[in-house]
């Protein structure tokens, strides 16, 4: 027999990690002064020194903060994530 209380008990439990999840990148970026205008800042600095050596879909970049374990396996640390389309090697 389902559970009906059940299931909308995990679905508040899951919707709370995701706010907890947002809430922690949300402090990521304050704590570290990471703005919108800074992180444009290092996608067009990335994609100068990527046009040196390929040709990328510009309409399709993302870079963006998240955050990792650090490498020791200990806290959370914030980390940069640029996912590049790749057109052609040139």
């Amino acid at each position: 027999m389902l559970d009906i209380f059940k299931f909308f008990s995990n679905d508040k439990k899951a919707s709370k990690n995701v706010a907890k999840e947002r809430l922690k990148l949300v402090l990521i970026h304050d704590k570290g002064n990471y703005s919108p205008s800074v992180l444009e800042s290092l996608r067009v600095d990335i994609l100068k020194v990527i046009d040196n050596y390929m040709e990328v879909d510009e309409e399709n970049i993302d870079v963006k903060m998240i955050k990792t374990k650090s490498q020791d396996g200990g806290e959370f640390v914030p980390a940069l994530v640029a996912n590049i389309p790749i057109k052609r090697m040139k």
